[in-house]
């Protein structure tokens, strides 16, 4: 993802926050509390409370001793805020029981990336509260065909390690709501993530370059990926996740780059998908690249009315650009469908479009039943090598 820049402004802002000694002593005797309403943000939408979180976290980050930073009931109005370590402390806690806004205007955070950032922190929890990035003039005018900035991802947590997420909602994001990016030991439980069905490029929760991180019981209704996995990913754990709508759970887009990390020891199980239009994804571009994905597992997945159950697709290339005729140089091997059931929206409920320079291999389907119509379904395949056991519907093609 991004790269960042010193900005003057946080430097600024961490020497103002000096001046403002208000500190309230946390329950647990050797943490300290900031309320960043103590620290002069308010809690009324409008007014920029930026400089307050900037100063709780330049407190909370200095400590030596464990720290929390408070966010009470409210509305925040916060510009672009990095949270930069590393700190003198890896226990610190953001409890949040209102809602942070980010500017209605979406020029102002359109080029920037990211909205809410975390970079080089070991050891930080965010518990609770909504973020509203309030991402919906953005859609409107990329719909409208005009030019419109890219848009910022609402929350990233990049180069960091020992991560916690917990019952935290993320609405209307301009581009992606939650990115992992760089990270180790990242922990997401009960996300809730909403936004319009059409809305462009909101991913759910997008993870790359990134190991031992878990998904937990967690829904998501947005308009593109409803988890995405790029380049990098290592041991990654998805379970009890509600999709839909959305794109589904896509593995890729991989390949892009010629030289690229690959992908490996994936589960994904216990989920459902809703008028999706994916259920469970592979895609790499079709082009030269020296990516990989292996070991993957998807376990216990319903699918209601999905236009694409089951799929890897090795011809991706949007809009015939710099890869038609060429020919993907991903290998896909040992991913297993385990359990798969539920309906399909079109009459091919299972497609294999595998490489023909780097066949699928080793591809596994146990116990698989969809429907199209209240009908068997079917399956489409090509150059894709496996193993059928047990009862699987459409009869497999590999």
């Amino acid at each position: 993802m991004a790269h960042y820049l010193p900005r003057s402004s946080l430097v600024l802002a961490q020497i103002l926050s000096m001046f403002i000694p208000i500190v309230v002593a946390s329950p647990d005797p050797a943490a300290m509390t900031y309320n960043v309403v103590s620290l002069g943000a308010k809690a009324d939408g409008t007014t920029d409370s930026t400089q307050a979180f900037v100063s709780a976290w330049t407190k909370a980050c200095a400590s030596t001793n464990p720290a929390v930073i408070y966010v009470p009931v409210g509305r925040f109005y916060l510009r672009q805020v990095v949270f930069n370590g590393p700190c003198n402390n890896n226990a610190i806690i953001m409890s949040i029981a209102g809602t942070l806004v980010a500017p209605s205007d979406y020029r102002v955070l359109g080029n920037t990336a990211n909205w809410l950032v975390f970079e080089h922190v070991d050891g930080v929890t965010i518990s609770g509260g909504i973020l509203d990035a309030q991402g919906t003039a953005l859609w409107a005018c990329k719909a409208s065909g005009n030019s419109c900035p890219a848009g910022a991802t609402t929350l990233e947590f990049s180069n960091s390690k020992n991560i916690v997420v917990s019952a935290l909602s993320s609405l209307n994001s301009q581009m992606f709501h939650i990115v992992v990016n760089g990270c180790q030991n990242v922990k997401m439980q009960g996300i809730r993530v909403t936004a319009d069905g059409n809305s462009p490029n909101t991913d759910g929760i997008h993870v790359q370059l990134s190991s031992s991180v878990t998904i937990l019981d967690s829904k998501i209704k947005t308009g593109d990926d409803c988890i995405s996995i790029g380049p990098g990913t290592t041991n990654l754990w998805v379970e009890n996740v509600e999709c839909g709508p959305g794109h589904g759970i896509s593995i890729g887009s991989l390949g892009k780059d010629q030289q690229e990390a690959g992908v490996q020891n994936v589960t994904v199980k216990t989920v459902t998908f809703t008028n999706t239009q994916n259920g469970v994804r592979i895609k790499s571009w079709g082009r030269p690249s020296n990516g990989f994905a292996r070991n993957i597992l998807f376990q216990h997945a319903i699918m209601m009315n999905v236009q694409n159950p089951i799929v890897i697709d090795q011809n991706y290339c949007p809009d015939n650009k710099g890869c038609p005729g060429q020919i993907s140089g991903v290998k896909i091997n040992d991913v297993t469908y385990q359990d798969i059931h539920g309906t399909s929206a079109t009459e091919i409920a299972m497609k294999f479009d595998c490489s023909s320079g780097n066949p699928c291999s080793n591809i596994r389907l146990e116990d698989v039943k969809l429907t199209y119509n209240n009908q068997a379904a079917q399956a489409s395949c090509s150059h894709a090598a496996g193993i059928s056991t047990g009862f699987v519907q459409p009869t497999s093609c590999l």
